[in-house]
């Protein structure tokens, strides 16, 4: 079974929010996305909200005609967006006030009343809860506790070691990277293995994906940053296609 792509599109609206202007249309970008095949459109909407804002959240509630993934911290603040827009999917991010990006997986077992909390609220909702996790065994067995349905796995150590700032191109003979690849492997058959659903996400470009779209215990991969970045040059509609095959081609 082939996975699931789901486009994370918030440097879309980086980009707008560079000028606090009405362009590029986050609503445009999605249509694209999902006219070229993508399964499903994901956001983050942070507290600081330095690129998604709350109008694109309930806008693209409104015209998304795939699948709405909306990553957020689990705080009462974003429950309550999350409970009022009422998405498809809800993410349960980390979040720092100076990180450029997100930085690694949620410390369930460390926040485990706060994550359970809001979990038990989106639930209720009626809105699918995953959690953006590494790929740690003690902290998948945490999130299936606190009751999601899904963990998406955080790829960051993985794509360092192949396309990060350290490594010009992949190197997929190089004991560390097979090191985390089996780790990766271990963590989404432990979870398939405890009823979870298995996603995947972070630093993902067409050149390293393949190797995770061969594990067949990950049904989902949400990838934004490369997309968007080969845009620039390629188009979107050709950047989620390029995605679209890498994925496809195991």
């Amino acid at each position: 079974m082939t996975a699931r792509l789901n486009v994370n599109i918030d440097h879309v609206a980086t980009l707008r929010e560079a000028r606090k202007t009405i362009e590029p249309s986050v609503l445009e970008a999605a249509r694209i996305c999902e006219n070229a095949g993508a399964h499903g459109i994901t956001v983050h909407i942070r507290g600081d909200r330095r690129h998604i804002q709350d109008h694109d959240i309930e806008e693209l509630k409104q015209t998304v005609t795939t699948y709405l993934n909306v990553e957020m911290a689990a705080t009462d603040e974003m429950v309550a967006i999350a409970e009022r827009i009422k998405p498809d999917a809800v993410s349960l991010v980390p979040e720092g006030p100076n990180e450029i990006t997100t930085e690694g997986g949620l410390d369930v077992i460390g926040n485990f009343d706060s994550v359970k909390n809001a979990v038990d609220k989106l639930k209720a909702a009626g809105i699918h809860v995953s959690i953006f996790i590494d790929p740690d065994i003690d902290q998948i067995d945490a999130a299936k506790r606190s009751g999601a349905n899904q963990v998406e796995i955080c790829t960051a150590e993985y794509a360092e070691l192949t396309v990060g700032s350290q490594a010009a191109s992949p190197r997929f003979s190089d004991p560390a990277v097979s090191a985390e690849l089996s780790r990766i492997a271990a963590a989404a058959e432990h979870a398939k293995s405890i009823g979870l659903i298995v996603a995947a996400g972070h630093g993902l470009t067409t050149s390293n994906v393949a190797p995770l779209a061969r594990m067949p215990e990950i049904e989902e991969f949400n990838i934004g940053h490369h997309i968007i970045s080969r845009a620039v040059f390629v188009g979107l509609e050709n950047a989620v296609k390029e995605m679209l095959e890498s994925v496809r081609n195991i």
